[in-house]
């Protein structure tokens, strides 16, 4: 690889190198930290206050086979297709694959999961948006049957207090820690993942109550707590995500 025909663009919170885009954040740590996220690949720099850019881009330059990498891995992951909610496509809940079975009729709609087919019962005359929001609305109810249970048994584990909660549509983190507030939010599409990976984010994003930034301290309190952390990160990521137009 030749430095020289390394170009890169240095600007407020970010560099691009290559035309792969980094977001760039300068916070109170000891060392960089480089991470490439699922599911669209985003690469992120966390670098400790007074970094300056050229290091930045010199650990970027250096790390650029493994972001490729990681990224070619995502690019490569099972997508499902476009969905247009009709008899016979494949869904996902729990981490397990159904068929679709649409069913007309003149009430409100609902859903019902029957062994191995999930029942979507419509009106007639509803459009694929409306049978989208049906379909999302049972998946958020059923997390939202799952997610207390694991935070009160994780709350006992790690000694911390949750004050609030909440599911919604995200596009690129299967959850986030509001450490001040102590609230975390999970990502709609965990209803699709088994629980374990559910559990998981949930691990990582309580975690953080315990240690605000990715460093060695958080990991080794994942190793400590949840020793199989890795192996569920693997799973989820290998598993197919949605069509961009059902990302969340």
């Amino acid at each position: 690889m030749s430095w020289l025909k390394i170009k890169a663009i240095i600007d407020v919170g970010q560099i691009i190198i290559s035309n792969i885009k980094i977001e760039v954040v300068k916070k109170n740590i000891k060392n960089l930290h480089l991470g490439v996220y699922p599911p669209t690949g985003r690469v992120r720099i966390a670098a400790p206050q007074g970094t300056s850019d050229e290091t930045i881009r010199l650990f970027a330059v250096s790390k650029l086979g493994w972001i490729k990498r990681h990224q070619r891995s995502f690019v490569s992951q099972d997508r499902e297709m476009a969905r247009e909610l009709v008899s016979g496509e494949s869904h996902y809940f729990n981490g397990k694959r159904y068929l679709l079975q649409v069913i007309e009729q003149n009430a409100a709609a609902k859903v019902e999961v029957w062994h191995k087919k999930i029942a979507l019962y419509v009106r007639k005359e509803s459009t694929t948006k409306q049978r989208v929001v049906v379909l999302n609305n049972w998946y958020r109810s059923q997390l939202k049957t799952q997610i207390p249970e694991l935070i009160a048994k994780w709350e006992s584990i790690l000694k911390v207090k949750l004050n609030d909660w909440g599911v919604k549509q995200m596009k690129t983190k299967w959850g986030t820690c509001n450490i001040e507030q102590k609230r975390i939010w999970l990502n709609l599409e965990l209803a699709k993942k088994p629980l374990p990976c559910l559990e998981f984010i949930i691990v990582h994003e309580m975690i953080h109550l315990l240690e605000r930034h990715h460093n060695e301290n958080f990991m080794a309190y994942m190793d400590r707590y949840l020793p199989n952390w890795k192996v569920l990160k693997n799973e989820l990521n290998k598993l197919p995500v949605s069509h961009s137009d059902w990302n969340y």
